[in-house]
């Protein structure tokens, strides 16, 4: 099986554990490649991002880390970036220059007509919420918001996965049912997909909503378009538990294969690998 993961979040950010915890659980279960991803620092405080102030302690941990279980475990270090404007997004160079082993590009925020961020990564309810107190109720709109953002993030570049590509759907689909059958947002998909194929990315299959709402990120019945695209794809589990690391993983695997991939992207030895699919 294939126990890698490069998406998770430790007590640098909103992780539940510190970053040993979570290398000392990926080793009891067996994985052989794993990093961590601290939601990065915006330009104002969060209670689920780092701060800059951090940065050279996460690193210093990180190596720390990577010392004491080099004969263990191949250990990296990364973040996940929002693309919030063209000042703050993974291109500029504060995120560039920074000496990470890989970097996630996400979407997890938007700017209503006030100029208030609004965090629309939250439960189906508080999605409705927001929706109809900080965009009069169209839901229309704020999905076309929110893939102009990932359209202009992958335009950008500085990343090198696309994380949870479509992680709002879910949430849309609850306020809007029927939304991923409607013919202009399965066209918006298709174009979304084609622009992420041209620039290369890898683009992760985040298992962390499976065993809670049955879905992956993105949706399974776009995983034959990135096949037929030909995107490189890799399984990551978004986690925040160490106990969770591995949640979904199996059933995504599977569901690849049954999709036509037959590898997914891993680090090794400090590149990134095709590696054949095994379950």
């Amino acid at each position: 099986m294939n126990l890698t993961n490069y998406h998770s979040h430790c007590s640098f950010c909103d992780g539940r554990a510190p970053f040993e915890e979570f290398v000392k659980e990926a080793i009891s279960q067996g994985f052989y490649s794993y990093g961590v991803s601290s939601h990065a620092p915006l330009p104002f405080p969060t209670q689920w991002t780092m701060e800059w102030g951090q940065m050279e302690a996460y690193l210093d941990e990180f190596k720390n880390l990577r010392s004491k279980y080099a004969d263990e475990i191949e250990l990296y270090v990364g973040l996940e970036i929002d693309y919030l404007n063209e000042e703050s997004n993974p291109s500029v160079a504060r995120f560039t220059e920074l000496p990470l082993d890989y970097r996630i590009g996400s979407v997890h925020l938007l700017y209503d007509a006030a100029g208030e961020v609004v965090d629309i990564d939250c439960s189906p309810a508080v999605f409705k919420e927001r929706v109809d107190r900080h965009f009069n109720g169209d839901v229309l709109r704020v999905i076309r918001m929110y893939f102009d953002r990932l359209f202009r993030m992958v335009e950008l570049g500085g990343f090198d996965i696309l994380g949870h590509a479509d992680k709002m759907h879910y949430n849309a689909s609850c306020y809007h049912p029927g939304l991923l059958d409607e013919p202009w947002y399965e066209a918006l998909m298709k174009d979304y997909f084609s622009l992420v194929a041209s620039r290369g990315y890898l683009v992760e299959i985040n298992t962390k909503a499976y065993d809670s709402l049955g879905t992956f990120y993105p949706n399974s019945r776009y995983w034959e378009l990135m096949k037929e695209y030909q995107i490189k794809v890799l399984v990551n589990s978004d986690a925040h538990y160490p106990e969770r690391i591995n949640a979904g993983r199996m059933e995504a695997l599977r569901l690849l294969q049954a999709k036509g991939f037959a590898t997914v992207a891993e680090l090794h030895q400090g590149s990134w690998r095709e590696v054949p699919i095994v379950v």
